[in-house]
């Protein structure tokens, strides 16, 4: 250390060094719906938590039951949270509860860079829980209320009585609409043994095998054949193609 460094400065630069060498992260487009319970989840506004529901939250509640929506797409949030102000406007929250669109977080990695997205789970789709008349029909208040808003389409089942989700397919839907607890992780497409083209970097044209999958770094080894001898190269993913879809 010279006469000029002291303590404080060697441990500004140590942090300012950890600052420039830290994984730069890329947070792409979030669609940020709430699906709390109803008391929350009727104020109409986009929360942050991206359409999550509680764990000790109903498949359903009393009298109600879940149903699917067809929307334009692309306007599945949009058509959620404009039919969440409605319920809320028109005090008809005893006959429409939740409303959801199920998005599923993940992370690619392109170039050392991370990049976290969120994606529709059923795009096209919105799951609405309502409860029906009697005779399987919706309100007419309701009805008026859904067919008026931009964007929507009909209920999945017959005209004026939609088909209620089963069982299996309500829980499927609402665990999708969970908090993950872990960070997203990295999907890779490929396989072990699958045979693959090198589109980028300096094995551009090469082609090999995928010998393992490297989720945790978002790498893929690939064995190639250099000068006669097989050699493993870790590659990112966007970096190969299939070698069938090359």
């Amino acid at each position: 250390m010279s006469e000029h460094e002291t303590p404080e400065n060697e441990s500004a630069q140590q942090e300012a060094t950890a600052q420039e060498q830290a994984p730069s992260t890329e947070v792409a487009e979030t669609e940020a719906q709430s699906a709390a319970p109803s008391e929350q989840a009727l104020d109409g506004k986009p929360n942050e938590k991206a359409d999550l529901i509680g764990d000790d939250e109903p498949v359903r509640h009393d009298g109600m039951d879940w149903f699917v929506l067809r929307v334009a797409s692309n306007k599945e949030s949009s058509v959620r949270e404009t039919l969440l102000r409605k319920v809320q406007i028109e005090n008809m929250s005893h006959l429409v509860n939740r409303i959801l669109v199920p998005m599923e977080k993940t992370k690619t990695i392109k170039g050392g860079k991370q990049r976290i997205t969120q994606t529709k789970l059923y795009p096209g789709y919105v799951f609405v829980e309502m409860r029906l008349e009697d005779d399987g029909r919706i309100p007419q208040d309701v009805f008026f209320l859904i067919k008026e808003t931009t964007g929507v389409g009909d209920f999945v089942g017959t005209a004026g009585r939609p088909t209620p989700l089963q069982q299996h397919e309500i829980e499927k839907m609402l665990q999708d609409s969970r908090k993950p607890e872990d960070e997203p992780t990295i999907k890779l497409t490929f396989e072990k043994g699958e045979a693959v083209t090198i589109k980028e970097g300096p094995f551009e044209g090469y082609e090999g095998t995928v010998d393992e999958l490297l989720p945790e770094k978002g790498l893929v080894r690939v064995l190639v054949t250099i000068f006669g001898r097989q050699a493993p190269v870790e590659l990112e993913e966007w970096q190969i193609i299939k070698t069938e879809d090359a």
